[in-house]
């Protein structure tokens, strides 16, 4: 599974578990909580109507009932009062309270009958008048001086059909003479239940979605950044030079980091592949001054005297031009980026690289043409681009036929400035043409059959991917195609 998924799927069991343990906790909380809420009004309710029970309790015979009474009077109005409210965008349209008063033994004296639908003459015929409710719990805790209260389904099977009763007593100084009862359908607060709940469920649906989206959102840039990494370290390992993706965080660290563990890795690398090929390359100017030195030291005469002695200064100018080439080589590959950037008119440092050639061009019978210039600016280091320029012109120099010309071009194409030369020489191999570039690579020059150093193009892609280019070889039938691209400034 890929990163991006896993990120995804992970956020979603997280915000999945989230919205289950919300709906627990409206289970398990706000359900009990409203009936809670309905249970305490309910004792409000019975203690204040246990007060306006207690004179017609007194005043009641033996055996008699309250159905006349003024209290039955005030509930049987309660009951017929006509009721179109709203309450939260909820509308109540009925008076729910069920009333009904029992003396001390328990034997109801008053009742307004069951639910909300009974009304009289509905209510007489359902009511519960003469019962005996002193095994009720409601009844049977009040009497005996504890809080009684019980929750009854009409319909034994549907918990919605459920009736809350509280039950308050009604005193005659310290005696209990009976009990009032206020019975209420846990189905009325239902709807506010219910209400709350889709509410809630469409909060949650939006928060799910918002959750989704920030997941989404999140995970993209996660991935873009994983992916900027792995870019870096693919152009990396191809060898290319690129500057370190700019990520914040931990992420930005880490690329940091492994920028400089590379940084440190190539350094060992360079320096000891460096080592192993200057050693090889300074055996033969070496081997060459020793036997020559080694000979002057006999009797020779002035003829050989003098070879030896021009074989001694040749190949040590050949030891001083490795070195040097080295050296600038190791320089431009310190470096990470421009230190200040400077504008450069391309042309013109061109043709001043070019112009400091010509002699050697006239000497080796070679021309120079141009068959395009343009004015291109871009910002670099000046030293670096004579250096890389320079070695182009001499490399060209080296493979170009005597009588033929080199051939130069100067032109912006987008944001580059594209600059290619010519020569007319032998050419490269297919199988050489992939390592042109290379440090310590040479082919054997055409006018003498000698080999270079093979710095001279390193010095070249090294300098072009300093300034953010790029350098490429190709076969131009006769000779060589270079074609250097480089950013160009807007």
């Amino acid at each position: 599974m890929r990163l991006g998924l896993r990120l995804l799927f992970a956020f979603f069991v997280i915000v999945g578990l989230a919205g289950f343990f919300a709906l627990q906790v409206f289970e398990s909380e706000v359900k009990p909580s409203a009936r809670e809420v309905m249970e305490d009004v309910l004792v409000d309710t019975a203690n204040l109507l246990a007060e306006q029970a207690a004179a017609d309790l007194r005043a009641m015979p033996p055996g008699g009932t309250l159905q006349d009474s003024r209290l039955a009077q005030q509930v049987a109005a309660y009951r017929r009062r006509p009721v179109d409210i709203q309450i939260w965008g909820l509308h109540k349209r009925t008076l729910d309270l069920r009333v009904y008063v029992t003396d001390a033994t328990g034997r109801v004296v008053l009742d307004s009958g069951f639910g909300p639908e009974a009304a009289p003459p509905a209510a007489a015929a359902r009511s519960a008048l003469g019962a005996d409710y002193s095994k009720w719990r409601d009844v049977y805790l009040t009497l005996r001086g504890q809080y009684g209260a019980r929750a009854t389904r009409s319909v034994p099977e549907d918990d919605a059909s459920s009736v809350m009763y509280v039950a308050a007593p009604v005193r005659d100084g310290a005696r209990v003479i009976g009990v009032v009862t206020v019975g209420k359908p846990l189905a009325t607060v239902q709807q506010f239940i219910d209400r709350a709940q889709r509410r809630i469920l469409v909060a949650g649906f939006w928060l799910l979605g918002l959750s989704a989206v920030v997941g989404v959102l999140v995970t993209l840039w996660m991935v873009r950044a994983v992916r900027q990494l792995k870019a870096y370290a693919t152009h990396v390992h191809a060898g290319e030079r690129v500057p370190v993706p700019k990520l914040p965080g931990e992420l930005g660290d880490l690329a940091v980091a492994v920028d400089e563990m590379r940084e440190r890795l190539e350094d060992r690398e360079r320096l000891e592949h460096t080592v192993r090929a200057l050693t090889h390359e300074l055996k033969s100017p070496l081997t060459a001054i020793q036997g020559a030195a080694e000979l002057l030291g006999d009797e020779l005469p002035a003829d050989d005297r003098e070879r030896f002695a021009r074989q001694i200064q040749e190949q040590s100018l050949r030891l001083r031009d490795l070195v040097d080439r080295m050296l600038e080589l190791s320089r431009l590959e310190g470096q990470r980026a421009i230190a200040n950037p400077q504008p450069i008119v391309l042309l013109a440092l061109i043709d001043e690289v070019a112009t400091s050639h010509v002699p050697l061009a006239i000497q080796r019978g070679v021309g120079l043409v141009w068959e395009s210039r343009a004015d291109v600016t871009l910002a670099g280091d000046p030293e670096s681009l004579k250096l890389l320029f320079s070695n182009l012109w001499s490399n060209a120099l080296d493979f170009a036929p005597e009588g033929t010309s080199i051939t130069a071009s100067l032109r912006r194409v987008g944001a580059e400035a594209v600059f290619t030369m010519r020569d007319t020489g032998p050419g490269v191999s297919d199988f050489a043409l992939p390592q042109l570039g290379q440090r310590f690579f040479s082919l054997p020059r055409p006018r003498d059959g000698r080999r270079g150093s093979g710095l001279g193009l390193a010095i070249v892609r090294q300098a072009a991917a300093l300034h953010g280019g790029s350098v490429s070889f190709q076969h131009a039938s006769p000779g060589l195609l270079v074609t250097l691209r480089l950013p160009a400034a807007a």
